[in-house]
């Protein structure tokens, strides 16, 4: 733990003096914080790799008004050295603002996040690929002209006959604008599950450090990260394109 807060503190200390004021919020999709306004639909593509496993995602969401977003997202992913190979379960969810910035006196946002899956594959017995999944959470931060601070707190109940389990997540984050074009962010999320996987006996539980860089160009951003689990000692890479129509 105290490796992780060296870390992100030496990102603190690095973006600060560079932080540029120039940058339009509403376009910004990689903040922790960002919603879409009205009619706007937001894409995003990705593609990340870890332990011989190649995931590939797609989402798409739209703006409903300026306090609500519905979206959707799949996910596939092809296992090298194995056969776990299928679709993730379909995630249909939303956001929903209830206080932004100018609604109170500390500029304090807060949104609910709620959703459920489906149909996910039969050869892929994880959370994310379970048959039914439902899941509520509440993110809150603020934002300024060159950072953002934020945290979200999750829960998500997966309804399955083998593999059933319930965990709560809890991910703070920072995003700093470095210029007018760049961004960097740093989070992490420790999950903690109620009990083992029953079939393999591994641990729901688990401690993600995630890293991003982000590039803009006008209302499409280009993003790498690295994430690191201290639990396992696993490590993924990936990058992913989002795209504000």
């Amino acid at each position: 733990m105290q490796k992780i807060f060296s870390i992100m503190m030496a990102l603190l200390v690095f973006a600060m003096p560079n932080v540029s004021r120039a940058n339009d919020l509403a376009t910004d999709t990689s903040d922790p914080l960002f919603l879409q306004g009205i009619e706007e639909v937001l894409t995003k593509s990705s593609l990340a790799y870890w332990d011989h496993i190649l995931r590939a995602g797609q989402s798409v969401s739209y703006g409903m008004n300026n306090r609500l977003s519905l979206g959707a997202d799949v996910h596939y992913q092809h296992d090298f050295n194995g056969h776990e190979d299928g679709f993730a379960a379909i995630d249909v969810g939303g956001v929903y603002r209830m206080a932004s910035a100018d609604d109170n006196v500390s500029n304090i946002i807060s949104d609910v996040l709620f959703g459920f899956k489906f149909g996910g594959s039969s050869q892929v017995r994880t959370p994310d690929y379970a048959d039914s999944t439902y899941y509520v959470g509440l993110r809150f931060g603020r934002q300024w002209a060159g950072m953002t601070l934020a945290a979200t707190v999750k829960s998500t109940w997966v309804f399955d006959d083998t593999r059933g389990v319930a965990f709560l997540d809890f991910t703070p984050e920072s995003y700093f604008r470095i210029a007018p074009d760049w961004r960097i962010g740093a989070g992490f999320t420790v999950r903690k599950a109620t009990h083992k996987d029953p079939i393999y006996n591994t641990d729901y539980d688990q401690e993600w450090l995630h890293l991003k860089l982000v590039r803009q160009y006008g209302r499409t951003q280009y993003i790498g990260h690295i994430d690191y689990e201290f639990e396992s000692d696993d490590a993924q890479v990936g990058a992913r394109i989002n795209i504000l129509f």
